[in-house]
C-alpha cells in the first residue's frame, strides 16, 4: 500500500503531452488528483510517442499520437485513457481523461529532475549479479547484492514490495527506497535480492487473475533460490511486502521477518480507513463522509461474498458516486477479493522465527498503532516492535503524513530506521 490508495482510483502514469508541427522531446506535465499531484512526461517524436510516469517509476508507456488541427491527441488504451490539448506555443493546454473522469493538464516542454541524495552512486564496496527465478508461468528477474568477503553463512534477505506495480527498487516519485536499503546492508555484511514484480520491468507473469496469494508464492520462489547460496534466508518487506514477509513466517518458510509498515488486521478496515482520512481532508463533511465509507463497506463486504453489487444513488455528491462505481470496477478483480477478505491476526501464533517490525506514527496509509500492537499481542516467538515517531508510510521524516508528501521530501528513507534494520540483522552474521 505504499501508493495512496483513494476510492480504489489507479493513479496508472499517464501523461499526455503533445503538440503539433515541430515539437519534440520531452513535455512534462502536473495531474492533480483530489489533492495528489502526479508528474507526467510525454515523449514525441514526429510519429511516435512513449509516456512516463517518474513519480510512480514508470517509463516508455506506449501511446498513439494523432496530430489536430489545433494541437494533438493521445490515446493511451493500456491504461483507458487519453489527452487532448490545443498547441499554445510554449505550452499545451488541455484535458486528460481516464475511466470517466476528467482533469484539466498542461503540459511544458522539458523535464522536471529532483534531488534524491540518498540514492546509491558506484563505485559500489561490494558485487551485484543479475539472476532470475520462477513461479509457474511467472518469471522474476532481479539484483544479488553480495557484500565483501561474503559466505554461505552471511544472512541474506529477500526484499518484497507493497502492492501495486513495482521494479526492484520500489521506485516512487523517482525515490529508490529499496536501493537505499540494499546499499546500506551490504556495507554491513548483509546480502539482499530484489526484483522486479511480476509483469512489470524485466519480470513476466499474469497480472490478470493474480492474488497476495501468487505475490507470496514469487516470494517463495526467490527464498528457494537464496537457500542454494545461503543458510540464513529472511524477508524484508514493505506494506503488503511485509505481510508476505508474515504470511511465509506462519509457514516456516524463512528464518527471520523485517516487516516495514507490514498489513497485519483487516485489510478491508484498512481501506476503509483510508478513505475516510482522505475525504477529511478534501473537505467532505463528517456526514457525507460516513455515508460514502458506509456505501464502500458494503461494497466491500458484497464484492469478498463473491457477489456483483448493482449501482445504487446514495445521495452523495456526484463525484462520490462516480467514485463508488469505479470502486466496485476496480474491486471486483480476483486480486481485491482476496486482499478485501485479508487478515494475518489469526496466523500470527504459528510465527516462531525473529521479527522486526517498524511503522511510522503518520503512516496515513496503514496505521501503525493498530499493526503494531496485533503484532505485539500475536507473535509468539521473538519479536522488536517499534513505532517511528514522526515517519510517513514511506519512512521519510514529514509533517502530515500525507501520501502527497512523498514526492516534495528529499529523504527517501530515515536513517534512524536503516540503523534499526542493521544493528538488527547483524546478529544473524
Amino acid at each position: 500500500m505504499k501508493k495512496l490508495i483513494f476510492l480504489l482510483l489507479c493513479f496508472a502514469s499517464i501523461v499526455a503531452k503533445a503538440q503539433s508541427g515541430d515539437a519534440k522531446g520531452a513535455w512534462t506535465g502536473k495531474l492533480n488528483v483530489y489533492g495528489t499531484e502526479l508528474t507526467l512526461v510525454f515523449h514525441l517524436d514526429s510519429v511516435n510517442c512513449t509516456l512516463d510516469s517518474p513519480d510512480q517509476g514508470i517509463k516508455g508507456v506506449p501511446a498513439k499520437l494523432e496530430h489536430t488541427a489545433t494541437g494533438i491527441k493521445v490515446t493511451i488504451a493500456s491504461i483507458n485513457a487519453s489527452y487532448e490539448g490545443v498547441n499554445m506555443g510554449e505550452s499545451i493546454m488541455g484535458t486528460f481523461k481516464q475511466h470517466g473522469q476528467s482533469f484539466p493538464l498542461t503540459l511544458k516542454p522539458g523535464t522536471v529532475k529532483r534531488n534524491r541524495p540518498q540514492t546509491p552512486v558506484g563505485p559500489y564496496p561490494y558485487q551485484t549479479q543479475e539472476v532470475s527465478f520462477s513461479n509457474g508461468s511467472a518469471v522474476l528477474k532481479g539484483t544479488l547484492v553480495l557484500p565483501e568477503n561474503h559466505t554461505q553463512n552471511t544472512p541474506v534477505l529477500l526484499m518484497v514490495t507493497g502492492s501495486g506495480l513495482q521494479n526492484r527498487d520500489e521506485e516512487i516519485f523517482e525515490h529508490k527506497p529499496f536501493a537505499v536499503i540494499a546499499d546500506a546492508l551490504a556495507r554491513q555484511g548483509i546480502a539482499t535480492l530484489r526484483y522486479d514484480d511480476r509483469g512489470f520491468g524485466g519480470s513476466t507473469g499474469d497480472l490478470v487473475n493474480v492474488t497476495t496469494e501468487d505475490l507470496k508464492n514469487d516470494a517463495l520462489a526467490g527464498v528457494e533460490l537464496l537457500r542454494k547460496q545461503f543458510k540464513r534466508v529472511g524477508i524484508l518487506g514493505h506494506s503488503e511486502g511485509g505481510t508476505i514477509g508474515l504470511m511465509l513466517a506462519a509457514e516456516g518458510k524463512v528464518d527471520f521477518v523485517v516487516s516495514l509498515a507490514g498489513g497485519v488486521v483487516s485489510f478491508e478496515k484498512t481501506l476503509l480507513d483510508q478513505n475516510r482520512w482522505t475525504l477529511q481532508q478534501a473537505g467532505y463533511s463528517q456526514d457525507v463522509t460516513d455515508r460514502y465509507c458506509t456505501a464502500l463497506e458494503s461494497l466491500f463486504d458484497e464484492l469478498k461474498a463473491g457477489g456483483n453489487p448493482e449501482p445504487t444513488n446514495h445521495g452523495l455528491p456526484a463525484e462520490l458516486e462516480q467514485n463508488l462505481q469505479i470502486a466496485k470496477a476496480q474491486s471486483s478483480t480476483p486480486y481485491m477479493r482476496y486482499f478485501l477478505g485479508l487478515d494475518l491476526t489469526d496466523r500470527l501464533g504459528k510465527i516462531t522465527c525473529p521479527v522486526l517490525a517498524l511503522n511510522g506514527t503518520k503512516d496515513r496509509q496503514v496505521n501503525s498503532e493498530e499493526n503494531l500492537n496485533a503484532l505485539q499481542n500475536g507473535l509468539a516467538g521473538q519479536k522488536e516492535i517499534k513505532a517511528m515517531e514522526g515517519l510517513n508510510h514511506m519512512f521519510q521524516h514529514c509533517a502530515t503524513g500525507a501520501p502527497a508528501e512523498y514526492k516534495d521530501i528529499e529523504e527517501t528513507f530515515a536513517p534512524e530506521a536503516l540503523d534499526i534494520i542493521t544493528t538488527w540483522l547483524k546478529r544473524f552474521k
